[in-house]
């Protein structure tokens, strides 16, 4: 087996949504970086049972914006 190949496992604190911290082993970052999350257990829909509006300005709404006055009936 190659010596070195694998990443550097270290200590990180991983910092949630409503501020909340904790700390774990990961390959992410250097040691005592924080890992700051967008959306975690206690924010996304799928747990919280809650819809929440979180791209306001995505895909679709660019679509409707740049198409929404088109439409199919001949005329």
């Amino acid at each position: 087996m190659k010596a070195n190949t694998h990443p550097d496992y270290h200590f990180i604190t991983v910092q949630m949504t409503d501020g909340t911290t904790f700390q774990t082993r990961s390959t992410w970052g250097k040691e005592g970086d924080v890992l700051a999350l967008d959306i975690d257990p206690t924010s996304h829909p799928a747990w919280t049972g809650q819809s929440r509006m979180l791209d306001s300005g995505g895909r679709v709404a660019q679509f409707n914006k740049r198409f929404g006055g088109l439409s199919l009936k001949k005329g």
